[in-house]
């Protein structure tokens, strides 16, 4: 899950940031709301956290326009972080396009949590992913495939979950570029091959992750 985290206070951002690569996610930061209207432009998000104070804009206007705005690129969920805790302020972050609205100061697990319940939205899984054989525990963040647990990195675990959220799919370098590394990665090194090179060695034989020749790569799960 690639997320864009709007957040003007940095040293804020940095501690979040931080915690969300920790899980696993893949996290761009902006401060304010051009640099976040400027990354929105480039760049598919699966969830954006959006503060509404920043120091140039509203940020409940910013999720107003990604329902309309076609130069935006609008995420597949939203939700916003923010100090305003009045039920009418609740009430218009919802309306504005929100999926969900935590309030600061907030517990980190909680926002956490609220990430991987909006990445489950609307997939029809609960807790527990599972292709063929495998299985993923989305809240401890383990791995098996035919009862055997996987000892994967965060980015294996995180590239694992990506090829299970989409079975079948032939999911290209730049898509897994886009959604499982963060604007950090340098797109000219090998890193998905390498990253990649050692899941499929992790996951064992039969191979589950086919190559598909000048096109990318496809979970192939047996059922």
């Amino acid at each position: 899950m690639r997320i864009l985290l709007i957040e003007d206070d940095p040293d804020l951002a940095e501690v979040v940031a931080l915690g969300l690569r920790n899980e696993s996610y893949a996290v761009d930061v902006a401060g304010t709301y051009a640099g976040a209207e400027e990354l929105l432009r480039t760049t598919a998000y699966d969830v954006a956290c959006f503060d509404l104070g920043l120091p140039d804009g509203d940020g409940l206007d910013l999720v107003r326009r990604l329902a309309r705005d076609p130069d935006l690129h609008r995420p597949r969920r939203s939700l916003v972080l923010t100090a305003r805790d009045a039920v009418a302020d609740r009430v218009a972050g919802l309306d504005a396009g929100a999926d969900d609205y935590l309030v600061k100061p907030f517990h980190f697990a909680e926002l956490v949590a609220r990430l991987r319940a909006l990445g489950r939205r609307g997939d029809g899984h609960g807790s527990t992913l599972r292709v063929g054989e495998l299985a993923l525990d989305l809240a401890a963040r383990r791995a098996w495939r035919a009862g055997r647990e996987l000892d994967l990195t965060a980015r294996e675990y995180s590239l694992l979950r990506y090829f299970m959220h989409h079975p079948g799919d032939v999911l290209s370098a730049e898509d897994l570029l886009e959604h499982v590394w963060d604007a950090n990665a340098n797109p000219f090194t090998a890193s998905v091959r390498v990253i990649l090179s050692r899941l499929r060695r992790k996951l064992g034989d039969p191979p589950l992750i086919a190559t598909i020749t000048s096109a990318g790569y496809r979970l192939e799960a047996p059922p």
